[in-house]
């Protein structure tokens, strides 16, 4: 039997606890009906778990029921870490986040002490934060929530962030990217400990897609590089390029409005944002066009001169190379417009 410990603290989403909870049940049944043996051994015993032993408070208010208080002295197969869900953005997480950076330390020592005896931890979302924060990801791959991934860039550089991925699995470690990525986390943990079949099983009986593969047609590319950054001259320039977004603006002209260099301006972009401000503009013209295939039925080529691309090739070319999907993939998958007949 493996044990899961899933450990909890205030803020978390209650749905990606119960349906973690939800998908070791499953499998459970799906284990007892291929033994033929209702009273056959369950493959999971689970514990969810706080710092206090106490119920924490979800992020919308309810009460999230705890079974006991972190331990790192328990046996434990497999240790499942939740993190936070802030509304308002990214600069309203990290906010959070360094402001409960006291409450979590007994969460970071225990998740050293259980990985140092060989425990695999595991993060959903928010809480690759946690495995980054304890230094157990250092030299190895993570994924996070897709809004989150240049911030964790940031803060832990000696970290691979993979933001498109869905998992990240490093044997010892693995991470989940946004929210409901909980589902291909309890579905490997499935697979690591009953086998392949019995995680195509569970996921058939949940209708679980396990083919999830990535982030990317789901992150908003601007969101993403809306961490906080203070630097007035990148907000100023950030607004222009939004304002041009058709026609665009060429760097000389942007650098000579705000007066600077276009050394300096590509300098304090690349300082604030991990990006040049033609990648910025770039990122605001695939978001928008996004948006444009979600909401209407224009063509791929009216879509792509809509947000500056004259060539629809290159249109195409950049689309998929941010999002995964072709602009036609895209909207047959998202387009509200196309599905409603408007």
């Amino acid at each position: 039997m493996a044990i899961v410990r899933l450990w909890v603290c205030d803020g978390i989403l209650a749905s990606t606890v119960t349906g973690f909870v939800d998908v070791l049940a499953v499998a459970n049944a799906v284990w007892r009906q291929g033994a033929r043996n209702a009273s056959a051994t369950p493959l999971f015993a689970w514990s969810v778990e706080s710092v206090s032993g106490l119920p924490v408070t979800s992020a919308t208010g309810q009460a999230v029921a705890v079974d006991a208080a972190i331990g790192h002295r328990k046996a434990a197969d497999a240790v499942v870490v939740f993190g936070p869900f802030v509304g308002g953005g990214v600069d309203a997480f990290l906010r959070h986040w360094d402001a409960a950076m006291d409450a979590l330390q007994p969460i970071l020592k225990a998740l050293r002490a259980v990985h140092g005896r060989g425990s695999s931890v595991a993060s959903v979302c928010s809480g690759a934060f946690l495995l980054a924060e304890a230094g157990l990801l250092d030299g190895a791959g993570a994924t996070t929530h897709w809004a989150l991934v240049d911030a964790m860039r940031r803060r832990y550089p000696e970290i691979s962030v993979l933001g498109d991925e869905v998992l990240v699995d490093n044997g010892d470690t693995v991470c989940s990217g946004a929210m409901t990525s909980y589902l291909n986390l309890a579905l490997r943990l499935v697979e690591r400990c009953g086998g392949t079949a019995l995680a195509s099983a569970t996921a058939k009986w949940m209708l679980i897609d396990r083919q999830r593969l990535s982030q990317a047609s789901y992150r908003s590319l601007t969101v993403q590089a809306q961490v906080p950054h203070g630097d007035d001259l990148v907000g100023r320039a950030q607004r222009l390029l939004e304002q041009r977004l058709k026609d665009g603006i060429r760097l000389p002209l942007l650098a000579a409005q705000l007066a600077v260099s276009e050394r300096t301006l590509n300098r304090r972009f690349l300082k604030a944002l991990g990006k040049t401000p033609l990648q910025y503009l770039q990122s605001v013209r695939i978001d928008h066009a996004k948006n444009l295939l979600e909401a209407t039925r224009l063509s791929v080529e009216a879509v792509g001169e809509r947000v500056g691309y004259g060539d629809a090739s290159t249109f195409r070319r950049l689309f998929k190379r941010e999002t995964g999907l072709t602009p036609r993939g895209y909207q047959q998958r998202f387009g509200e417009a196309r599905r409603n007949g408007k």
